[in-house]
């Protein structure tokens, strides 16, 4: 292995109280720390802890710029990979959980492991932690299935609407230019005209924020399906969509198992 070394960690959802032990003695012991907080608070938190901190926000189109977020977080990468490979202990300190919806720390990893460093990831608490906790919803009970929603508009999907479906970023859905940071009313119209393919117009539907604030509340906005075109959605928006038919039991393979329905309970 080559001197430099990187490791990506998650600070969560609401600061110092959901990084874990082994993250922040990363942070603490780094040489270098490239970080993408949400705010001005989180990166002061961070600064506590280490000086030597590189705001990676930088790389983001300025006001009134139109610049691709591939370009960004190329340049993003590209900027942790300059420590790396100058022989620093560098750590990536990314927003919530470094591996989910978080694309440098992947690029910055298989980066750094195909040049000859070392490099790895440790999780932290996701949005979706958060919501199963906020929501007091237990996927193992139904199944879930959780999906970027552009991505369900873009690709054959097929929605199993007897378990949970989690839509991610819902505020971009159909936003297939990587320059925009906003979905259109034409658009979300044309989400809900898919999901008709398995729920009714008045299926109940959440939107979901979780909070960044220990003493905050979380969003919890209940609507009609059909009235998600005209709702007020933000970066951080998850569409919770619940079940609207029951589990059906497989009778082929309960007999297989030589059991029946009421075995089950």
């Amino acid at each position: 292995m080559k001197k430099g070394s990187l490791v990506c960690v998650g600070t969560g959802l609401q600061l110092a109280g959901q990084v874990t032990v082994i993250g922040k003695s990363y942070i603490e012991g780094a040489q270098q720390v490239f970080s993408l907080m949400p705010d001005a608070y989180g990166q002061r938190w961070l600064e506590s802890l280490n000086p030597n901190i590189t705001d990676l926000q930088q790389f983001y189109a300025k006001k009134g710029e139109i610049k691709n977020r591939r370009i960004t977080y190329e340049q993003m990468t590209d900027a942790i990979m300059s420590s790396v490979r100058a022989g620093e202990r560098v750590v990536g300190v990314f927003y919530g959980h470094p591996g989910v919806f978080a694309c440098v720390p992947h690029m910055a990893i298989s980066r750094a492991k195909n040049e000859g460093y070392s490099a790895s990831m440790e999780p932290g608490i996701s949005a979706e932690d958060c919501l199963w906790a906020d929501l007091g919803i237990d996927p193992g009970n139904y199944g879930c299935q959780s999906l970027e929603a552009s991505q369900l508009m873009f690709f054959e999907h097929h929605l199993d609407n007897s378990g949970y479906v989690l839509l991610w970023q819902i505020a971009l859905a159909g936003e297939h230019t990587l320059t925009g940071f906003a979905t259109t009313q034409a658009r979300l119209k044309v989400l809900v005209d898919l999901l008709r393919q398995w729920y009714p117009d008045d299926h109940q539907v959440c939107l979901y924020e979780a909070t960044n604030l220990p003493i905050g509340n979380c969003r919890a906005e209940w609507i009609d399906l059909k009235d998600l075109p005209e709702a007020s959605l933000n970066a951080i928006t998850t569409l919770v969509i619940p079940p609207s038919r029951a589990l059906q039991y497989n009778l082929r393979v309960l007999k297989q198992l030589g059991l029946t329905p009421k075995d089950l309970g």
